[in-house]
Formats: C-alpha cells, sequence, structure tokens
C-alpha cells in the first residue's frame, strides 16, 4: 500500500515561474497542487505536463448566506470547467473566502442558521459537482496563527458538514498542519474524518515547513494511515526550511511505509 505524494507548487521555488516548478515536481514523481487559477497561464501549466491533483474551487463567495452563496456557486462553476480543462483531480472550498494573507474576506461566527445553510450550500455544490462530473474538498484551517476570523474552521467543524452531506462530490481536505495548531490529537482525527477523507495535506509545526523541522511525528502519522487502510493522496504544502529537493525528499521519506 502505497500513498500517492504530491506538492504545492505556489510554495516552493517561488523564484521560479510556476510552470517550471510544476514540470520539475512531475519530473521527481510528485503531483501538483495549486491555489487560484487566473494567477497563471493556462496553457504553461497543460505544457508541464503535471499530474494536478488539487486547486482552489472558487475565487469567491461563502457558505453561509443567500448572497455569498450565489456567488460561490458561479465561481466555483467557472473554476469547475477549468479544473477539468487541465485534469485537476479536486477543487477545494473553504469556510468563507479569504483575502490578502488567509484572512476572510468577511470574518463571521458560525450561528446554528448560519450551520444550516452551510450544508444547503454544500448540497449546491455536490449538486454542480454531479452535473460537471468533478469533486469538492472543504479544509480546514486555523484560527491562532493564519485563519482568524473564518467560520467553519476547525477540522471537527468540516468533518461535521461534509459528514452531513454525506456525497460523493464532497470530501474532505484533511490539512494536519492547521489541525496541530488548532485541535491536536491527529492520528484519532484522520480516524474519525477516515470514510470522508479526499486529500490529506501536511507541512511541521511551527513554520509551516517540511516534514522533520517542527514537532509532527510525520513517520508516525503515515504509519498510522497505513494502519487505517488509507491509500490516497498526501500533499505537502509547505515551504522549504532550506533547499526545495531536499525538502521534498523528507518529505517522501516521512510518508514512504515499508509494508
Amino acid at each position: 500500500m502505497a500513498f500517492t505524494l504530491a506538492a504545492c507548487a505556489e510554495m516552493l521555488w517561488q523564484d521560479k515561474p510556476i510552470e517550471w516548478r510544476c514540470a520539475q515536481l512531475h519530473e521527481m514523481g510528485f503531483q501538483v497542487g495549486l491555489w487560484n487559477w487566473p494567477d497563471h497561464d493556462l496553457n504553461k501549466l497543460e505544457a508541464s505536463g503535471a499530474v494536478f491533483s488539487i486547486m482552489n474551487g472558487y475565487l469567491e463567495g461563502r457558505l453561509s448566506d443567500d448572497a455569498g452563496a450565489d456567488m460561490l456557486l458561479a465561481s466555483a462553476r467557472e473554476t469547475a470547467r477549468v479544473g477539468k480543462r487541465l485534469g485537476v483531480a479536486r477543487l477545494n472550498l473553504h469556510g468563507t473566502g479569504l483575502g490578502e494573507g488567509g484572512r476572510p474576506k468577511l470574518a463571521e461566527v458560525a450561528t446554528p442558521l448560519k450551520w444550516v445553510k452551510a450544508i444547503d450550500t454544500l448540497h449546491r455544490i455536490c449538486d454542480l459537482a454531479e452535473e460537471l462530473d468533478v469533486q469538492f474538498t472543504l479544509e480546514n484551517l486555523n484560527l491562532p496563527v493564519d485563519h482568524a476570523g473564518v467560520p467553519f474552521a476547525r477540522a471537527e467543524e468540516t468533518l461535521a458538514l461534509v459528514s452531513a452531506v454525506n456525497r460523493p462530490q464532497l470530501r474532505l481536505n484533511l490539512d494536519l498542519y492547521h489541525a496541530q495548531i488548532g485541535e491536536g490529537n491527529l492520528i484519532e482525527l484522520c480516524q474519525a474524518c477516515l470514510p470522508w477523507i479526499g486529500e490529506i495535506q501536511v507541512a511541521d509545526v511551527p513554520g509551516r515547513c517540511e516534514p522533520g523541522t517542527g514537532e509532527i511525528n510525520y513517520a508516525g502519522v503515515a504509519r498510522a494511515l497505513q494502519r487505517m487502510g488509507y491509500d490516497g493522496p498526501v500533499a505537502m504544502e509547505a515551504f522549504a526550511a532550506g533547499d526545495e529537493l531536499a525538502a521534498l525528499e523528507a518529505f517522501r521519506a516521512n510518508f514512504t511505509v515499508a509494508a
């Protein structure tokens, strides 16, 4: 049993063109993660030869109110068409639209009525995904360090939403960097989320660099995931503490589990 390994091109070799980064990751055997497609030349991304694991699945909108949901659906429809063009496997969502530095464009508290609306919005997302034959993921974030004011940010909240919707068009993008900052208990969290995971993303804490630079025992997490029977994608969404090639090989070593 082996994990499919990917890496976020946006956070590595930031002095190089994005298509160069994608081609380099592809050559090393990694699938590629992206953020917002309008930032890039789609023709050059296609020409890179990369296999794209995930990218942001919207450009604006929110889960929790009518106007935000309508914006989200329109944006997701446009993005899904781009995703199909690039062959992106998963289109990623957050609890609300993110702005500069990952801060929410509209900070809010998730009231009971907003929970009801968020579930309705995610059902509409699933209807869209079914129509266009794509899959969306909902990512957990952290509030203390990177994303203060985002609703539905904790992994327990994204799990509650995705499991309530419970449709194959919507899975979890379980980000263990964010979960370690906000919640911890990562192995039991993975076990609880397992039926709904579409992708797992990793970076170490503190610093958001590659596995082995912080406090998380990612080799132990990898062994636990193998015992659970998880063999899906694991993506390094992290900066390199030093050399990018060394960071990627450290990531690969942590998630290469002996039978």
